[in-house]
């Protein structure tokens, strides 16, 4: 009987995905949801055949050189792969892949609950009553922002962004969108969106940025000091994607100097780290990165890494396999 892989979980999945794969693999599974140390991955990657890391892991170079001669595969539960040195894995013969194409439309209502949640002052009204402090109605309280008519700047025009044009769309929302390349005319047509090959050009004109592309080294910071700079006041940004893409402490001074009117973030340059002014402002609307947190979501997360290992096990190329391209 051919031996099972040994496949080692770095944080606890869906129940529904752990028995699966115990019934395909021999897997170790945490018996508590703590992200694994540094020495706790070292020792794993000493002796599996696959781990299964999740973007609070760093799989980094220090690590894949402690890696052991069967680890083989590496199968991100997670759509982004930054949390791993793709370039030295490769050199040890590691394959990564990643679950792409699962979570678009999860995000993509996400990032229109934070438009909504920020435009319509949505959680200082939720604070009024959960305080007990609201006193009834009044014709200028918590006035917000209309979305029907306003420009909306989509930073990314992957799979995400354009879920979130879609829907943008349904509200009356104008579409404008910056881009590696643009995208074909028949989708441009359908969303009746505008391309600016200038990201600079773009942010100064738009009344809400959604920033929705992945991080890599070409995007950190894409939101500097000097790119926030051109924003105009009455401005919204919203981040679904990557904490990084937004110089964090920059956006920070800008919403408290008024020179933005506020902003929604599912994620942070420095994961749970955030800075302390940045909770204190009314204006800003902060979720622990839920953005893909659905049960059918995280499911088919599930389902795309099994699929990966299991094709990995047969001896053939993983379906979600990162190439260098990709990078």
């Amino acid at each position: 009987m051919k031996k099972k892989l040994n496949v080692v979980l770095t944080r606890r999945l869906p129940h529904a995905v752990e028995i699966r794969m115990s019934e395909l693999f021999h897997v170790q599974i945490r018996e508590n949801d703590n992200p694994m140390s540094r020495n706790e991955l070292a020792a794993a990657m000493a002796w599996c055949d696959v781990l299964v890391p999740t973007i609070t892991d760093t799989i980094d170079q220090s690590l894949l050189a402690q890696a052991g001669q069967s680890l083989g595969l590496i199968a991100n539960y997670g759509a982004g792969f930054d949390n791993i040195d793709i370039q030295t894995a490769q050199t040890r013969n590691i394959l990564v892949t990643n679950t792409p194409d699962v979570n678009s439309e999860d995000t993509a209502d996400m990032a229109m609950c934070l438009i909504l949640a920020v435009a319509r002052r949505l959680t200082e009204g939720i604070s009024q009553m959960q305080s007990g402090s609201w006193r009834g109605w009044a014709p200028t309280a918590l006035m917000g922002t209309r979305l029907g008519g306003k420009r909306l700047g989509i930073l990314g025009m992957g799979r995400i962004g354009t879920a979130v044009a879609r829907r943008a769309k349904v509200f009356g929302m104008q579409i404008h969108y910056h881009n590696r390349k643009r995208v074909h005319r028949e989708l441009e047509q359908e969303l009746e969106a505008t391309y600016w090959e200038s990201l600079d050009q773009m942010v100064s004109r738009m009344d809400i940025i959604s920033i929705n592309c992945p991080h890599t080294p070409s995007t950190f910071h894409l939101m500097n000091a000097r790119r926030l700079k051109l924003i105009r006041p009455e401005t919204i940004i919203v981040n679904t994607s990557r904490g990084e893409v937004i110089d964090q402490n920059a956006l920070t001074r800008m919403i408290r100097n008024d020179e933005l009117a506020g902003a929604g973030l599912d994620v942070f340059e420095k994961g749970s780290e955030i800075n302390p002014r940045l909770r204190e402002l009314k204006n800003v609307v902060l979720l622990p990165h839920i953005g893909s947190a659905t049960k059918e979501g995280r499911i088919e997360m599930g389902e795309k890494v099994l699929i990966n290992i299991k094709t990995f096990e047969d001896g053939h190329r993983p379906p979600d396999l990162i190439l260098p391209n990709m990078m």
